[in-house]
């Protein structure tokens, strides 16, 4: 039996991991930009974010939009130099990227959030919203 602790240490180590990863949250809202349905983008400044459960270490955050419905389309993001607390905001304006523009109807969109040490990245959020 001795031979499994190793195994069982690492296992409890690697659940450990990804549960402080799973620890992150995002939330955001579209803001004022301009409102778009025909399917091409406009280039607006990023909404407000609100962060918690951000890793201590955390030195940038990296931000990416995709449309649910139509996957393929690179609406683009931006990555934000930060040292923040656990707990925090990214103002509107940090970066720019191609607005939500369905050509008809809603799409669901989603934000994808990486927190980053370096090169290493500590955790990973998602959150998602319609528009119009």
């Amino acid at each position: 039996m001795p031979q499994l602790t190793p195994i069982l240490a690492a296992l409890a180590l690697s659940a450990t991991a990804t549960a402080a990863s799973a620890e992150m949250k995002l939330a955001f809202d579209w803001g004022n930009i301009p409102r778009c349905t025909t399917g091409r983008p406009n280039v607006v400044p990023s909404p407000t974010f609100t962060l918690s459960g951000v890793p201590a270490g955390v030195t940038a955050l990296t931000f990416r939009l995709k449309d649910r419905d139509v996957p393929g389309y690179n609406h683009g993001g931006g990555t934000v130099k930060v040292k923040m607390p656990a707990k925090g905001t990214i103002p509107a304006g940090a970066f720019s990227y191609k607005s939500p523009c369905p050509p008809s109807g809603r799409h669901l969109y989603e934000w994808t959030v990486t927190a980053k040490a370096g090169n290493q990245t500590l955790a990973t959020a998602k959150a998602q919203r319609s528009y119009p």
